[in-house]
């Protein structure tokens, strides 16, 4: 089976399995809501260090196959594995503290704490276990920190908001924001839900750029994403959900030129 083949059933459960610089495995998830099937048959790896991208047409169960990966929902059947760690049954925090961020498709900011404290928040929470900010705690610490967090938000484009409110900030500027607050934990595995969307285009072609830095870093990726120019520029190989199973899998170029995911997704006028 090459690496773009169409994948169903039970045939999916051989489906490159036994990758051995495997970071995250997902094996056989499911997930239903109220006796519909979101996600059926899902055997997924991401290797160390490579940009994944998931796509998919909208309901596809992307956004839910996240949520089993963080701890968010608990699969019906099948276990997410990062790093030798079973994800399944920890909590967020506990999977966050084991290396893995996540970046939300509706901005989860503090919207009443300034910008620079927003991304300081979860850099806090993965040093000391908890949320907060406390001043008085070792206040060389926190000034480290918050040297980091505003080069952080340079890196991201943020520099001159610093003292803002997270509420006061546009929608496409939030996206960013969230994605600071994913970049100062340093996390190993890093889930991005529509990073771009909202943006427009010259701000989604800075966040393009920003995702092939972090890449030279090493930091490994998985990426939702509904604009393929984003898709196409990031990724190293792209997963196609759809009715809640992988149908294919592959580069780019593979999928790009898949009849499966064309007919399912993409659409002959698109690739």
């Amino acid at each position: 089976m090459s690496a773009a083949e169409d994948v169903s059933g039970d045939e999916s459960r051989e489906f490159e399995r036994g990758t051995t610089n495997s970071v995250l495995h997902i094996d056989d998830v499911h997930k239903s809501f109220a006796g519909l099937h979101a996600l059926s048959d899902v055997d997924l790896d991401v290797r160390e260090g490579e940009t994944h991208a998931i796509i998919g047409p909208n309901g596809a169960g992307k956004s839910t196959l996240l949520n089993v990966c963080v701890g968010r929902l608990k699969p019906d059947r099948g276990a997410v594995v990062f790093d030798g760690h079973v994800l399944t049954g920890k909590s967020p925090h506990e999977i966050n503290q084991l290396g893995v961020a996540r970046v939300f498709q509706t901005p989860e900011v503090f919207p009443d704490l300034s910008v620079i404290e927003n991304v300081m928040v979860p850099a806090l929470s993965k040093r000391d276990g908890h949320f907060s900010l406390n001043p008085f705690k070792s206040f060389a610490r926190e000034k480290t920190l918050h040297s980091e967090a505003e080069s952080v938000l340079e890196s991201v484009g943020l520099q001159a908001h610093l003292s803002s409110p997270a509420s006061s900030m546009s929608r496409g500027d939030k996206r960013r924001l969230e994605l600071a607050m994913g970049l100062i934990q340093h996390p190993r595995l890093l889930l991005l839900d529509e990073p771009t969307a909202g943006m427009a285009r010259h701000d989604t072609n800075a966040t393009i750029d920003l995702l092939k830095k972090i890449k030279e870093g090493g930091m490994t990726k998985v990426i939702i994403e509904h604009d393929m120019h984003v898709v196409f520029s990031l990724a190293d190989r792209i997963s196609v959900l759809a009715g809640g199973r992988i149908i294919a899998q592959g580069t780019p170029d593979e999928v790009k030129n898949n009849p499966k995911v064309k007919e399912a997704y993409l659409g002959e006028e698109q690739v």
